[in-house]
């Protein structure tokens, strides 16, 4: 499963070229970005919010901690690790996105979220951190959509601190099958419908739902990440594996 330095890649369900895909995931972004927590919060019926305070309490975050919240869009986690880590911390917010980015920044700061909060535009890929930087990372709904994971993963596990941790939430494999059929309908009748509505955007809701079923399943990411470095990884199915928390050290 490794796509060291591939020449094609996927876009949902289109085999396109690698170097492509960024720039077309960005134009789902920039399409998606202003409505983006409202899709969230009406294609997840709001348990997305569950998922991300599980992942907030997994990562054992405290004050003084410097965290990199990756692929961190609106910034709902971003808002939660600041409050944790204090005026002693830092929390950077990194989306390879400006739309997303600017979304996330005047959230935040519309809600007084400011001081122990940078914004930074990086690609997953290649961060542009010091090694050895942050005790906690986390990708949430964002590794699907790199080009180059198993490079993505290796650049976590660079810029962590020996010690650090790095959570990975990411839609998944329902561990049932008539889960799986309800999950698909769901996904390819219903939510392109609900983006249509909501963003005027039925395409951009297609390619997530296409993207989420080409990304690698539960097993097959927690491979990747050992591949790559980490220790001790392990994963928790959530809404029976619709989505995974996977967890790894590194040491």
């Amino acid at each position: 499963m490794s796509d060291d330095n591939p020449k094609s890649t996927h876009f949902g369900y289109k085999t396109i070229e690698a170097e492509k895909k960024a720039d077309m995931v960005a134009g789902v972004f920039h399409s998606v970005a202003a409505k983006y927590d409202i899709m969230n919060d009406v294609m997840s019926f709001g348990i997305h919010r569950m998922w991300k305070r599980f992942t907030i309490e997994s990562a054992g975050a405290r004050p003084g901690m410097k965290v990199l919240d990756l692929a961190g869009g609106t910034g709902d986690l971003t808002a939660k690790f600041s409050r944790i880590v204090g005026d002693t911390g830092q929390v950077i917010l990194a989306d390879i996105n400006d739309s997303m980015l600017k979304v996330g920044r005047e959230k935040l700061r519309d809600k007084g979220i400011v001081g122990n909060v940078d914004y930074v535009q990086a690609n997953a890929e290649a961060l542009p951190f010091p090694d050895n930087y942050f005790d906690i990372i986390t990708i949430a709904f964002g590794l699907r959509n790199v080009t180059n994971k198993d490079a993505a993963i290796a650049s976590m596990l660079r810029v962590l601190k020996p010690g650090g941790k790095l959570l990975v939430l990411e839609f998944s494999k329902p561990q049932h099958e008539i889960m799986r059929k309800v999950y698909d309908l769901y996904s390819f009748k219903v939510l392109p419908k609900m983006g249509s509505l909501i963003t005027k955007d039925a395409d951009s809701y297609e390619y997530l739902a296409e993207s989420i079923r080409m990304h690698p399943d539960q097993d097959t990411l927690k491979q990747m990440m050992e591949d790559a470095g980490f220790e001790q990884v392990n994963y928790t199915n959530m809404t029976d594996g619709i989505v995974a928390l996977h967890k790894g050290y590194k040491f």
